[in-house]
């Protein structure tokens, strides 16, 4: 099976540690980008820093360029997103069997289940892998984060869409896709609150294999970049987003023992891998 993947330069920060992780798996990586290193929401991006990254651990130049015009200002910035995602599946499509498309701050804790997991979903004659992720809010600590959890505090898988499709894929909406998927979570069960309990769950695997997506870990001045360029600035933008992940960052222990009693935005204390090249 030839695997291929795509990435959307726009954040240098785990940009190296997400690609380093899987770049074995892959015999093709197209790295999409705006020609004119501007934003869906016509912020400017740091580009050049993330090329700089890609080129300096492209050993075997599996590599790609593929800029184009993504910064459509007239579009809505989510419409922007799927645009471009599919611009860079349909390129690492050709030749492929499989494609991963896995953001720039998203790394796999265990490559071997991956793509295990692919196999899998291959055999099944599904045409998505949906794999748990862990979504981290903020670094607390070395090496210690405030993560998305259930109420009472257990690991919590998140989906934000399949993490590899078959080539040729058709998306709906950023990396979703209305297709057949092969689903691995954390438990026999859905984890994830913002889908079906009845979930249908194919294969488990532990906590310690799952992609870490270290969302909203930077620093403040990163943080409000990000919210700025991002496809969800609409929400992002209002000031309470910023002042609570200020908050809960400055005061974990707090934020984990009120937890239970918030009806949304549940957290745990975790000690997790840093990833090398990570924001400090």
């Amino acid at each position: 099976m030839r695997l291929t993947a795509y990435v959307l330069l726009a954040d240098p920060s785990f940009l190296g540690a997400s690609l380093r992780a899987y770049y074995h798996l892959v015999d093709r990586v197209v790295l999409s980008y705006d020609v004119t290193g501007t934003s869906w929401t016509g912020t400017p991006l740091p580009v050049d820093e993330c090329l700089a990254v890609v080129d300096a651990l492209d050993s075997e130049r599996k590599c790609v360029r593929a800029p184009g015009s993504f910064a459509r200002l007239d579009e809505h910035p989510l419409d922007n997103d799927t645009f471009q995602r599919q611009t860079a599946l349909d390129a690492a499509s050709d030749g492929a069997d499989w494609v991963l498309q896995l953001d720039t701050d998203e790394v796999m804790l265990d490559p071997s289940a991956f793509r295990t997991s692919i196999d899998a979903a291959e055999r099944s004659g599904a045409s998505g892998l949906h794999f748990p992720s862990r979504w981290l809010y903020s670094r607390v600590a070395p090496g210690r984060y405030l993560e998305a959890s259930t109420r009472l505090g257990r690991p919590s898988a998140s989906f934000p869409g399949p993490l590899a499709v078959r080539a040729g894929t058709r998306l709906a909406h950023a990396r979703q896709a209305d297709v057949p998927l092969y689903r691995v979570d954390l438990r026999p069960w859905n984890t994830d609150p913002s889908h079906r309990h009845d979930e249908i769950v194919h294969e488990v695997v532990g906590p310690d294999s799952a992609v870490l997506h270290f969302s909203w870990v930077r620093t403040p001045e990163a943080m409000r970049k990000k919210f700025g360029w991002s496809g969800h600035t609409a929400h992002y933008s209002r000031p309470d987003v910023y002042e609570s992940w200020v908050e809960r960052s400055r005061h974990p222990r707090r934020t984990v023992l009120t937890s239970p009693w918030r009806r949304r935005d549940w957290f745990r204390l975790v000690s997790v891998p840093e990833p090398p090249g990570g924001e400090p």
